[in-house]
């Protein structure tokens, strides 16, 4: 009864989230563009599917992939996990003690960012749009490499407890590197690669890990360090997808000039 009651709650506050997104839409056709709702009842079934959708989703993450991120901060950072073997436990840890954090948000990163919805859909409109010259799959894993290998060394800032602007800072200053010599076409869905890659996914797990983490890292507040791992994951997949289309295109001239 319970998790029913908690289901029908989420479902009304869905509701009552959307109502001015509906309103928006119905009231531009109606009012300004004066014109009838096609299809309405398809679209009120569409609707409706969306509200079902979210409704579990949101109990989803908060059954599951909320407590399933916080439980594998904590069983990886556990004592007894980390130093399994040794006789004496040391009194201060090293971050090189947590290499299993780190290779664990690396997989976290780079799965959930190749499952994003979002992600794919982009992919292929860009496949798309360009005639073919930008693969889904070359687009994707380059996407899902850099949110690895930004998660991977959030998760590494939050055991050291490193200042998070000195990463961010250092990052766009490589970016604003990239951008001068990157193909100009790359660069917008550059971009957009690091919006799409934080998404429905990736979010919360990404947000459980590093409040999870923050929360059993001795040390560490949940406040000033749990947050700022969704930034990691937004950054890198910027880099990794210009990177890969440089590479692509130095790949090109080579081949271009050996014939």
């Amino acid at each position: 009864m319970a998790l029913l009651t908690q289901l029908l709650d989420t479902l009304l506050q869905t509701l009552f989230d959307l109502a001015p997104i509906i309103a928006i839409i119905f009231g531009f056709q109606l009012i300004v563009l004066r014109q009838r709702i096609p299809h309405l009842k398809k679209m009120l079934i569409g609707l409706f599917y969306v509200l079902v959708g979210l409704g579990f989703f949101l109990v989803g993450l908060d059954k599951a992939l909320f407590p399933l991120g916080k439980l594998m901060a904590t069983q990886l950072t556990n004592p007894e996990f980390i130093y399994a073997g040794l006789d004496t436990v040391p009194l201060v840890s090293h971050w090189s003690d947590y290499a299993w954090v780190y290779i664990f948000a690396a997989a976290v990163g780079f799965a959930t960012t190749i499952a994003e919805p979002a992600l794919m859909a982009v992919a292929i409109k860009a496949n798309a749009v360009s005639a073919g010259a930008i693969g889904v799959w070359g687009l994707r894993i380059a996407v899902a490499i850099g949110a690895a290998v930004g998660v991977s060394l959030g998760t590494f800032r939050i055991v050291t407890g490193t200042p998070l602007h000195y990463y961010i800072i250092a990052g766009y200053v490589v970016v604003i590197i990239q951008t001068m010599f990157a193909p100009k076409m790359i660069i917008p869905l550059a971009y957009d690669s690091g919006g799409v890659t934080t998404s429905t996914v990736t979010v919360p797990l990404v947000a459980a890990l590093g409040l999870g983490l923050a929360s059993t890292v001795p040390g560490r507040s949940v406040i000033i360090d749990g947050f700022g791992l969704i930034a990691f994951t937004c950054l890198f997949p910027i880099i990794t997808v210009m990177a890969y289309a440089q590479l692509s295109e130095w790949r090109y001239k080579k081949s271009k000039n050996n014939k």
